[in-house]
This record gives structure tokens, C-alpha cells and sequence, in this order.
């Protein structure tokens, strides 16, 4: 499904995804030729997932290198209108799965995150906004891990209930929260 779409059908949970899905699709609508790629340097698309083991107790993590924390996976559009497809190959180019599956077939989030100036390949980058589109993938836990090393130091399963240990950012323990709060009215039991 293309971006457009996604964004649009999106059900709200709350107030402030409300307001974030308005500001997204103003957003889109003002910037058509580039709220895809990166080039934006204002603000542009990006695709993350929270990775789920089939008994749901547990979260495939990256130890992310600009961020210092353990955080979802995901990275930017760069021209690609299917965010879930997006959100698939940056969790395995991430971690190393070979076998990643949908636990749910929706969006699950928007969120507008902050990112902060900082240098990357030994250039800098202006701080700008992610337009951040979620999704709950799942993975079996006996797949061999390994490390993107310009992105990532590390690729771990942490229990749910350690979460708040791990994460470093407390705004992305929020957006973490409100995933794990409402995933249960998202996630297709029936094709586990």
C-alpha cells in the first residue's frame, strides 16, 4: 500500500496521533516531490518497526550508534512509497533475520520525532523532524543475529518487562509504551 493511503487510513488512538496524522498529510500535501527522500531537510518520511517473538514477551532491539540507546528498527523512505516494505528490509538489513514476518497489517503508530543535529559518515546532518511510520513485525527467536556496524553495536532480544532498561531516550519509551499498550487490537492472532 502506498504511503498516501497508509497515512490516511490510519485510525487515531488518541488526540495527539490525531494531530500528528493532520500534520503529516499538510505536510505531504506541501511537499509532494520530496517528503520521501532525506533531501528534505526539514522533515521527511521513515519507516520503523517494533519486532516481536511469537510469545510476544520479548523485542528485537539495535543498540543505535547516533542515539546511544537500545531502539526499534527502521531508516528513511528514500523514494520507496510501501513503508511496510520499507520497514521489512530496514529490519533485516538491521539485525540480520532472514525471516521477518507482519504481526499486524496496519500502521500501528505516527508519531513526529525530533532528531537532533549530529554527524553521520563524517558529515553533518541539521536537526529535522521524522515523520515516523510504525509497524509490529514478528521474528522467531533461533535466527542468527548480526550487527549493521555503521548503524548499529548491537542486536538483542529484551523482555517487555525490561524495556525501560534499556532505553535511554524517554521519548521513545513513550512511543515504545503506547506500541505495547495497543498492539493487542492490532496483531493478527489467526495467521501466527
Amino acid at each position: 500500500m502506498d504511503y498516501l493511503t497508509a497515512i490516511t487510513a490510519f485510525k487515531p488512538r488518541s488526540d495527539q496521533e490525531a494531530a500528528d496524522q493532520e500534520t503529516m498529510l499538510a505536510f505531504i500535501k506541501n511537499n509532494p516531490d520530496d517528503v520521501l527522500l532525506r533531501e528534505n531537510k526539514i522533515a521527511h518520511l521513515t519507516s520503523s518497526a517494533l519486532i516481536l517473538n511469537p510469545s510476544q514477551d520479548k523485542l528485537l532491539m539495535i543498540y543505535h550508534n547516533i542515539y546511544k540507546s537500545w531502539s526499534w528498527t527502521g531508516g528513511h523512505a528514500d523514494g520507496e512509497p510501501d513503508l511496510l516494505q520499507v520497514a521489512i528490509q530496514e529490519a533485516r538489513e538491521e539485525t540480520g533475520l532472514k525471516q521477518v514476518t507482519t504481526a499486524a497489517d496496519n500502521i500501528i503508530t505516527l508519531d513526529i520525532l525530533p532528531v537532533f543535529g549530529h554527524v553521520k559518515n563524517d558529515q553533518p546532518v541539521s536537526a529535522h523532524l521524522h515523520l515516523s511510520v510504525a509497524y509490529l513485525l514478528q521474528a522467531s527467536e533461533d535466527q542468527p543475529l548480526t550487527i549493521k556496524a555503521d548503524e548499529n553495536s548491537g542486536v538483542r532480544w529484551i523482555p517487555i518487562s525490561e524495556l525501560a532498561n534499556y532505553v535511554s531516550e524517554p521519548h521513545m519509551q513513550v512511543v515504545y509504551n503506547k506500541i505495547l499498550k495497543s498492539r493487542s487490537a492490532y496483531v493478527n492472532y489467526e495467521s501466527h
